[in-house]
């Protein structure tokens, strides 16, 4: 997914000679033709999620300019949003191709979790010898080196087979 990130950050970096590296929560986010795009929706300092009601977009901090009206991308709503589903429907199109029985899958956190040991529609069994866990296939990725990844750590999803079983 980072791959795709990368990519789609490439995609909206602008070139206006002062750029920001910290918009505000709840700020309104303008495009380049001086309409709304969306609303700020979280900043952890390099990533700046913007909300456009279609989408929540993360974007790189240093793709902002800032304008009279606050911050800014070199880019319509129409086009970050048309943008961002392109790579959506990339990104799901690379996870189902690579989503096949015996495939092997890591953890967000680099972790060997298993082998696709089976697939039920959208539900995806991953088995490693007695330990079995299945995740939606919403909860899968490729990575940026081509293998099949859940998106989330190998001790997010030993927690959350804890609490499931009770425990």
């Amino acid at each position: 997914m980072k791959t795709y990130q990368t990519i789609f950050a490439a995609a909206v970096m602008l070139a206006a000679p002062v750029t920001v590296m910290a918009q505000d929560v709840g700020a309104t986010v303008t495009g380049n033709d001086a309409n709304p795009i969306g609303t700020v929706v979280s900043n952890d300092g390099s990533t700046v999620t913007v909300d456009t009601g279609a989408h929540r977009i993360p974007l790189p901090a240093n793709a902002f300019a800032i304008t009279e009206s606050g911050p800014s991308l070199n880019i319509t709503k129409a086009e970050l949003d048309s943008i961002y589903e392109r790579q959506l429907a990339e990104a799901a199109a690379a996870r189902d191709a690579a989503l096949v029985e015996g495939a092997a899958v890591v953890t967000a956190d680099q972790q060997a979790l298993g082998s696709v040991d089976m697939i039920d529609g959208d539900n995806i069994v991953i088995r490693e010898g007695d330990f079995v866990v299945t995740l939606p296939r919403d909860m899968l990725a490729v990575d940026g080196e081509g293998r099949l990844m859940a998106l989330a750590s190998m001790e997010a999803i030993r927690q959350a087979l804890q609490a499931a079983q009770g425990g």
